[in-house]
């Protein structure tokens, strides 16, 4: 890109949606090569990080809808990987918790996907990793800001 030519906002758009949409699909294929689908990893991921979770936390952090989100926990499940326990607060609620095998699972598969995102991100310097991360949040802090004003 030539120095006089400036990166006008639709422009800033278009790239970062290009780069978010290949960047997707490798995420998206390094989770596949897990075996795992993306709904099954991003439940057990969450739950691996975070603890134990009822489905409506799970589901409120990996942005799933209801029909989903159920219908992965009935898998992990059926796999043997969680356990629903009753909330000790919320008689309506189950916590979902990881098994032993799938705390294993888990965590082996997050190890590779992490491993994957490393070295995707190995092009960029950790400054520049950090310029990116930075801009990033608050243009996204922005938007959000944006959104909770009224119209």
């Amino acid at each position: 890109m030539k120095k006089r030519d400036r990166i006008t906002a639709p422009r800033l758009w278009l790239v970062i949606t290009k780069s978010y949409r290949v960047l997707r699909l490798l995420a998206e294929q390094s989770i596949a090569n897990t075996g795992l689908c993306l709904t099954d990893f991003a439940a057990l991921e969450a739950l691996l990080h975070k603890g134990p979770l009822t489905i409506s936390q799970i589901q409120e952090k990996v942005m799933l809808a209801s029909g989903s989100m159920t219908a992965a926990v009935d898998r992990l499940e059926k796999l043997g990987l969680v356990v629903r326990k009753s909330s000790p607060s919320d008689r309506r609620a189950c916590v979902l918790e990881l098994t032993p095998e799938g705390k294993r699972l888990a965590a082996s598969c997050f190890e590779k996907h992490a491993k994957d995102l490393e070295a995707l991100m190995s092009g960029l310097s950790q400054d520049e990793m950090e310029q990116l991360y930075g801009s990033l949040k608050k243009l996204g802090l922005l938007a959000a800001e944006k959104l909770e004003q009224p119209a």
